[in-house]
């Protein structure tokens, strides 16, 4: 396949997607080429927080102003991704008494709205928190499902002429002398070689961008800061809520659907490819958890996971202090190779600024000027949010679900006189339906199984896909007609990342709860002695990594 563009992005995260959903509004042709899925990076593997700017307001003010003000940007443009939980910052005893007076004298230096509450509103609001509190502080944190942002942005982007391709991954940057010209590579999905042209190539693969400008014979030091997370089982509070000290380990408690997400840990890893999740890093999260709630770790906990942080700070400090600032790189001013610019650094809540820079840049470099427009565009959402449960359980539990064309398009709408029948729940734990999943692999250019997880939260519920993974399984060998080979291969895949994410936390429930899933897959449908078309990749542990 040849094709050519006016503007290439690389990474279809949220700068990359960002920047095309921008550069698209501004009347670019623009395409987005992404190696995985939506959201199969960092981008869907944070902790689901909308900063306030809060966390950074006393060592980062740049970084807190931004995050200050695209809190307020990105509720206007995408609302229906964003659950508007408020948030605190809260000390505990184990918490340095003199924080307080810094963090308030920052907010108000920073422009980030904070008001001081009394111990009691807090309590009566979250009554599971540590009654010893000391001062608390109420700001403007969030939930944003950035499974739900990327689909939007998609959204957004195809809706005004953009193209995304996923499951492209970019083998060569085409030059013609020292500039950048586009790129070569391959589609995974059927292993065909692909070939685009553009005037102008943006790299916004975050903690890839390093590999990506090598490949043009530039040298970016991307720092690759691994975040450990672990999702409970339940929602234990209703605010995000933060620790009042310089950020650490474990601070954070995040309010996300129905689970809760403590975290997170920062270390410096190799690559952002394969890396550990060790148990060091999840007995601190659960101690640390203590903190905030006590008795937090008689709860279960569900899975772990980890995202890596693209960190940029010349500097080469330690992933915890390094700067959450975001870097626009000029290849043709840094490198002197021209037809390439690269954004790293940064992170969720600061992507639409980070995108508007970007393309403010591109227009620069090709000598026009289009203003942007994303400040205040909103994205529509095609239904209800993909991933909003309770939505879901109120249309099944009204009636509204009963035919498989309600349940394909998730709309809620009567049902049409010629089909009748219940809708058939796949997934019970998220109220997955077999319409969802078939009208998702009918939209997907290239699905596989854990494109559904993204997609639908499929197996993402208490029971980590002991019961839906199979038959969901069975649905796209059904509908698509995948060789046997294939399907045993996709549904072993899918069950080894569910694994990755249950073997740190293996005691209590979700130890009996991974061995139902074991007698299930191994004992009954003897799943690890199924032919399949290749061989499963083994996770690293902190025993083999």
């Amino acid at each position: 396949m040849k094709l050519s563009t006016e503007l290439l992005i690389l990474g279809g995260g949220a700068t990359g997607l960002g920047a095309a959903w921008d550069a698209a509004l501004r009347g670019f042709k623009t395409v987005v080429l992404e190696k995985g899925d939506l959201a199969h990076g960092t981008s869907g593997r944070y902790h689901g927080l909308l900063h306030s700017g809060g966390r950074y307001v006393v060592r980062d003010p740049q970084s807190a102003r931004e995050c200050a003000a695209e809190n307020a940007a990105l509720r206007r443009i995408i609302p229906s991704a964003i659950e508007d939980t408020g948030g605190y910052f809260l000390s505990t005893p184990a918490d340095p008494a003199d924080y307080a007076d810094q963090f308030l004298a920052a907010c108000h230096t920073c422009a980030v709205p904070v008001t001081e509450i009394t111990t009691a509103q807090a309590l009566q609001r979250e009554p599971l928190l540590n009654p010893r509190l000391g001062r608390v502080f109420q700001v403007r944190d969030a939930a944003c499902d950035s499974f739900d942002a990327l689909h939007l942005l998609a959204h957004g982007l195809r809706a005004v002429g953009g193209e995304v391709f996923l499951r492209h991954r970019v083998t060569e940057i085409l030059k013609s002398g020292d500039r950048v010209v586009g790129v070569a590579g391959e589609n995974l999905a059927t292993g065909e070689p692909f070939t685009f042209h553009a005037d102008l190539t943006l790299n916004c693969s975050g903690a890839w961008a390093g590999h990506i400008a090598a490949l043009a014979g530039c040298e970016v030091k991307v720092t690759a800061g691994k975040g450990v997370m672990i999702a409970m089982n339940s929602r234990l509070v209703n605010t995000v809520v933060n620790r009042l000290k310089p950020p650490a380990d474990g601070d954070i408690l995040v309010p996300v659907g129905t689970v809760s997400v403590i975290g997170t840990t920062d270390t410096a890893v190799p690559s952002p490819d394969r890396y550990a999740i060790e148990d060091w890093e999840v007995d601190l999260l659960m101690a640390e958890g203590e903190q905030l709630i006590p008795g937090f770790s008689r709860h279960r906990a569900l899975r772990a996971w980890a995202g890596v942080r693209p960190l940029y700070d010349p500097g080469g400090k330690d992933t915890r202090h390094m700067s959450r600032a975001h870097a626009l790189l000029d290849h043709e001013e840094r490198d002197g190779v021209s037809g390439m610019l690269s954004m790293v650094g940064g992170k969720f809540t600061t992507f639409r600024h980070m995108a508007q820079l970007l393309v403010d840049a591109a227009c620069a470099k090709l000598k026009t000027d289009r203003p942007c427009v994303t400040a205040r565009t909103l994205i529509e959402p095609p239904g209800t949010p993909l991933h909003a449960l309770p939505k879901r359980l109120e249309a099944l539990e009204s009636g509204k679900w009963q035919t498989a064309s309600d349940a394909t398009t998730d709309t809620g709408q009567p049902p049409t006189a010629s089909h009748q029948q219940p809708a058939a729940i796949i997934c019970e734990c998220e109220l997955v339906t077999r319409s969802q999943i078939e009208a998702n692999l009918r939209q997907s250019g290239s699905p596989i199984l854990n494109d559904l997880r993204r997609d639908l939260r499929l197996g993402m519920g208490p029971c980590q896909a002991g019961f839906c993974a199979y038959r969901a399984a069975g649905i796209i060998h059904e509908t698509l007609g995948h060789s046997h080979r294939n399907s045993n291969s996709q549904l072993l895949q899918f069950l080894q990342e569910r694994w990755k994410g249950e073997r740190p936390v293996m005691w209590g429930h979700s130890l009996r709860s991974l061995e139902l899933d074991l007698h299930i897959y191994r004992s009954i449908l003897g799943l690890d002695t199924l032919p399949t078309e290749r061989e499963i990749e083994v996770y690293p542990t902190e025993r083999t990594s």
